[in-house]
C-alpha cells in the first residue's frame, strides 16, 4: 500500500488549503481513512476519519467545523479542505489507510503564519 500526500504549503491565518492523497494497493474501498498532523515537538493528533463507504464521518475537537474530509472511490483519493486556517494548524499533515494493516503516507507540511 503507497499513500501520497499533497498540497501543504505556506498560507496566512483565515486562509484555506486542500491536501489531497492518493492510495494505491489493495482495493481502496476497503479502507478507513484519515488525517492526522504532527506539530514539532508534539505527538501526532487525530484530525479526521472517513469510514470505507463514506457514511460515517469524525474530526478531532481542534478542527470540528473548519476541516472537511471527503473520499473519492473512483480516484483512490482521499482529501481535506481546510478553511479558517490558524497558526496552531501548522503541522506536518499525514494521510492514514487502514485495512488489516495500518498504512501512513510520507507527510506534508501545512504552515500557517499570523
Amino acid at each position: 500500500v503507497q499513500l501520497q500526500a499533497s498540497g501543504g504549503g505556506l498560507v496566512q491565518a483565515g486562509s484555506s488549503l486542500r491536501l489531497s492523497c492518493a492510495v494505491s494497493g489493495d482495493p481502496f474501498s476497503t479502507y478507513t481513512l484519515g488525517w492526522f498532523r504532527q506539530a514539532p515537538g508534539k505527538e501526532r493528533e487525530f484530525v479526521a476519519t472517513v469510514s470505507r463507504a463514506g457514511g460515517s464521518i469524525s474530526y478531532g475537537d481542534s478542527v470540528k467545523g473548519r476541516f472537511t474530509i471527503s473520499r473519492d472511490n473512483a480516484k483512490n483519493t482521499v482529501s481535506l479542505q481546510m478553511n479558517s486556517l490558524k497558526p496552531e494548524d501548522t503541522a506536518v499533515y499525514y494521510c492514514n489507510a487502514k485495512s488489516g494493516g495500518n498504512y501512513w503516507g510520507q507527510g506534508t507540511q501545512v504552515t500557517v503564519s499570523s
